[in-house]
């Protein structure tokens, strides 16, 4: 059996760098890099999906990875 974790993923061509998604984080796993984009960092995140309900953008997506 493989394990699954999900992770959020920010379309990095189309995010706007609003900070949406940081305020809502519970875990302060994104920050915003140069004023141009959102970054995730995988070993904070858990993926519960809050940062892709609150995206304005709809440029976030929660995705399966192997564990």
């Amino acid at each position: 059996m493989v394990l699954k974790k999900r992770k959020a993923y920010v379309d990095q061509n189309d995010c706007v760098a609003c900070g949406c998604c940081i305020k809502v984080c519970p875990l302060s796993a994104i920050q915003i890099v140069k004023g141009i984009t959102a970054r995730v960092d995988f070993s904070k995140c858990v993926g519960c999906g809050k940062c892709a309900k609150e995206c304005p953008a709809s440029v976030i997506t929660i995705q399966e990875v192997e564990a």
